[in-house]
């Protein structure tokens, strides 16, 4: 693959593009020849489109909500009607709202949920709607590519993180779910873990101290080259995946497997019978060894 230009004529939208990991997936995106919708709160946003366009591409920026229904139909339409079309969805914004399950207040289960996993969904929707359509007007299959972002938080369980682990739980469901939707129109839809130091996680990696010299493991410029290689021509045959990437490292998770199966010697269990069969099973299984896979936050490159 030529990656210089890979990307040109492809319009492309990145939320929560301000600051941190979305600002460096536009400017990636960017880079390779994409027009960038840059989307976040505040005027930040516009800055990152005024740096692209500095640097000699194309780019506008989008101050809305993405978990407002209204207001991502305006973003994906805006995409549109600046570039002509829409390659490319970027789903990054997302915010933190960290307690224990027990102390977790409604409105910061709430609104972790809102931005992440509703974000997450209203944008993908207008943008499936498009691709559906472009795609029954053509009668073929069209350039689509969906990138989200999900968590290792997810992965591992995090115990002080109930709403954000849940949140990008639904993430990597959705994923799945519009990768199978989407793939008879053309379009790849994955999701990334990635690990990075940014304005949202900086309390979270506050005990890791960057290097003096050379390119911090946890710079979100490590996780830009990914999305741009999933939002290229090259990635047409990956969907439906989940890659953790940090630190000069990618790696692919494996779907679920069946650890165990447990059969009924009659027509149907009874509580007595899954104390036979399961009771003896779980006793000689470590209580450490859950669904969750803690081991995936030992992942480096080397």
């Amino acid at each position: 693959m030529s990656v210089q230009g890979c990307l040109e004529g492809k319009a492309a939208i990145v939320t929560g593009a301000a600051q941190g990991l979305g600002r460096a997936e536009a400017l990636e995106l960017a880079r390779l020849g994409a027009r960038v919708v840059v989307n976040d709160l505040g005027e930040a946003a516009e800055q990152v489109a005024a740096e692209i366009r500095d640097s000699g591409g194309e780019a506008v920026a989008h101050h809305g909500d993405v978990a407002d229904f209204a207001q991502a139909r305006e973003l994906v339409a805006l995409a549109v009607e600046a570039f002509g079309s829409l390659e490319i969805l970027v789903n990054n914004a997302g915010i933190l709202r960290d307690r224990m399950v027990f102390s977790m207040s409604e409105e910061e289960w709430d609104a972790v949920i809102r931005v992440h996993l509703k974000g997450h969904f209203n944008t993908i929707r207008f943008a499936a709607a498009h691709w559906r359509e472009t795609s029954k007007a053509t009668g073929g299959p069209v350039y689509g590519r969906i990138v989200n972002t999900s968590s290792e938080a997810f992965v591992a369980g995090s115990p002080g993180q109930p709403n954000y682990a849940a949140a990008k739980g639904g993430i990597v469901g959705l994923t799945t779910s519009t990768a199978g939707a989407l793939a008879k129109y053309g379009v790849t839809v994955n999701v990334i873990c990635p690990r990075a130091r940014t304005r949202m996680t900086e309390d979270v990696f506050r005990s890791v101290e960057p290097p003096v010299d050379g390119l911090d493991p946890l710079a979100p410029a490590h996780v830009s080259p990914l999305v741009g290689y999933l939002a290229s021509p090259a990635a047409s045959r990956i969907s439906g995946q989940v890659l953790v990437v940090h630190g000069g490292m990618v790696a692919l998770l494996e779907r679920p497997r069946a650890a165990a199966k447990f059969d009924t010697a009659k027509d149907m269990f009874t509580v007595a019978e899954l104390d036979e069969r399961l009771t003896p099973f779980f006793a000689q299984r470590s209580p450490q060894e859950t669904f969750a896979a803690p081991e995936v936050l030992g992942l480096r490159k080397g």
